[in-house]
């Protein structure tokens, strides 16, 4: 796609997680919309109708966090401010911003008050998405609070003349029901932003600009399987030619039960067993960062194995990738962006490839569910690109491991698990145990689960026990690594899980249903299941996905039979505060 050579807005990326995809979301209008640096000066934005300042993991407050030229505010362009965005905007022009000691993450109901062209069609009690700690504590002199939700009472900001507005929410992820109804209005009926861009005639762009990286060489595709590297591998096959393009299936020993013959099956690529080799690689390996690490590293092992074997010495090659934008974001892909968990394909090794010009990556600025669209027009069939997202690193981050023994913590309501998974709180990276509850998995506990999470800090996840050999009081965590026998009882266990939600249907209600094991329970059953069923779009949101009591009661049944397994518990965390994948 052709950029426009004066773009009508600009999303100015404080380092939000979400800052690309708010301007996905103005491109879905029919408007063109270009990211830059937040420092960027007011005088390159004036020909600009719309500027909108995105959300960020600092605080306002922070010594070095992340501005913009105030000059914007009386350039001519409308502004928006997103999260950190309104937070800058109030404090850059006077207002004054509380620093907040708990967050706000998840489904809010902002209250609308009055009348604003920003809210113009919606109700007056509207669901939108959290994920802050700093609030705007009193709007700049002639501002008027336009909303707020039971724990932030300015939540919404505007000065009608100016065309100044702020938002706490992020109205550009699904989970805000009308969030798009918000950005219209802002860009046409506050803006008067007009329709130039046509998404359509995608997949001609894509493979202009894989010719164009590409030149005269080949390309070598590490596939999983997944969509993303399938599309990708498709496109640059496509686009090439086949005699230019190939591709290999790495068996890390950390794949699915079935997942290598599939993949034999559906695309016919060289299969290469490099179990052994990854296995050892992450011996006594605990830290997901570093496991993250490893594992990316191996791949680039493999790949310099694969490529110096005698069968890729005809040709200049670079490695071709199914990197799409939510890794490069996660990864801390941007200048002021926090890394949340550094994905396989953005380790040192990959990125010295980068720097050298030695990676084809046509998908990285695509979300998931732009991939499956990209992959139904070339054609790919349903069964490959319906899916479930499944990572890279396969089981071997949703096998979590402890260095050291500890107790189950008794707290007032439930109990402190003493595993760490990752989160994402205010645009940052967090590291906590892990809130268990004794109960059904459904709604009433996941509204309970999305109270605790914001009132206590020092969790980020919460877990509802809902079968177990013995109770969580009389569980703990023991020590643990990678190890064959661990890796197997989770394929076990994530098999039994996929079969039964196919076989009930739940499968196709679902975005992911991650299985994860962690070390806690008792002697002779050390580990228990964690289910993770979310519903998402593209993976940047997600809702914690309620499973049916019959369905729970038959999975856990099943899986408590599994060699090994102690207790059965059902994740009821939204994204944010959890991430999707535990590590």
């Amino acid at each position: 796609m052709s950029p426009q050579a004066h773009p009508q807005v600009t999303v100015l990326d404080a380092g939000g997680q979400y800052a690309h995809l708010i301007a996905r979301r103005v491109r879905e209008f029919g408007v063109y919309a270009e990211v830059r640096a937040s420092e960027t000066p007011a005088a390159e934005l004036a020909s600009r109708k719309a500027i909108v300042v995105s959300g960020g993991p600092a605080s306002v407050y922070d010594p070095g966090s992340p501005t913009v030229d105030p000059a914007i505010f009386s350039a001519g362009p409308g502004v928006l401010g997103i999260c950190y965005g309104q937070q800058l905007l109030a404090h850059l022009l006077d207002g004054r911003v509380r620093k907040g000691d708990h967050g706000e993450y998840g489904q809010a109901v902002l209250h609308v008050t009055g009348e604003s062209l920003l809210f113009q069609g919606l109700d007056e009690s509207e669901q939108v998405w959290m994920s802050h700690r700093d609030q705007v504590e009193t709007p700049p002199e002639g501002f008027r609070t336009l909303g707020g939700t039971s724990t932030c009472p300015v939540a919404a900001i505007g000065h009608v003349e100016r065309r100044l507005y702020g938002v706490q929410f992020h109205p550009e992820v699904v989970h805000t029901p009308h969030g798009n109804r918000v950005l219209e209005n802002f860009l046409f009926a506050i803006c008067g932003c007009e329709k130039d861009w046509d998404p359509r005639g995608r997949i001609g762009q894509i493979e202009r600009e894989i010719r164009q990286t590409a030149g005269s060489r080949h390309v070598f595709f590490f596939v999983s399987g997944g969509v993303d590297s399938s599309v990708a591998y498709r496109l640059c096959r496509q686009a090439l030619g086949a005699e230019r393009v190939r591709g290999a299936y790495v068996d890390t020993g950390f794949m699915r039960e079935g997942e290598t013959e599939f993949v034999r099956e559906s695309l016919g690529v060289e299969i290469v067993d490099a179990s052994a080799d990854f296995l050892e690689a992450l011996r006594g390996v605990v830290e997901p960062e570093r496991k993250r690490h490893i594992i990316g590293e191996s791949f680039v092992a493999v790949q310099d194995r694969v490529l110096r074997s005698g069968h890729y010495l005809d040709g200049d090659w670079i490695l071709g990738q199914g990197t799409i934008y939510p890794d490069t974001i996660e990864s801390g892909g941007t200048a002021k962006s926090d890394v949340i968990k550094t994905h396989h394909n953005r380790v040192a090794g990959i990125q010295r490839l980068i720097d050298e010009g030695r990676i084809l990556e046509p998908l990285s600025s695509f979300y998931k569910d732009e991939v499956r669209e990209v992959g139904r027009e070339l054609g790919l069939p349903a069964e490959l690109l319906d899916r479930h997202p499944f990572p890279g690193p396969g089981l071997a981050i949703r096998l979590l491991c402890s260095d050291e023994e500890l107790p189950v913590e008794p707290l007032e309501d439930g109990w402190l698990l003493p595993v760490h998974s990752v989160g994402v709180q205010g645009d940052s990276r967090s590291y906590r145990p892990v809130l268990a509850y004794e109960g059904a998995a459904g709604p009433e506990l996941i509204e309970r689960a999305t109270r605790a999470v914001n009132r206590v800090s020092r969790v980020n996840r919460v877990v509802a026990h809902i079968a177990g050999h013995a109770p969580p009081r009389e569980q703990r965590v023991r020590r643990a690594g990678l190890d064959a026998g661990r890796v197997a009882r989770l394929r076990r266990a994530d098999a039994i899980a996929r079969r039964l939600s196919h076989e009930s249907g739940f499968d196709r209600e679902i975005w992911q249903f991650p299985v994860v094991a962690i070390p806690c329970g008792i002697e002779g059953r050390p580990d228990s299941v964690v289910l993770r069923p979310v519903q998402s779009v593209d993976g940047m949101t997600a809702r914690a996905a309620p499973m049916s009591s019959e369905l729970a009661d038959r999975m856990a049944a099943e899986l408590m039979s599994v060699d090994g397994v102690c207790s059965v518990y059902v994740d009821l965390t939204h994204k944010p505060p959890a991430t999707i994948e535990w590590e």
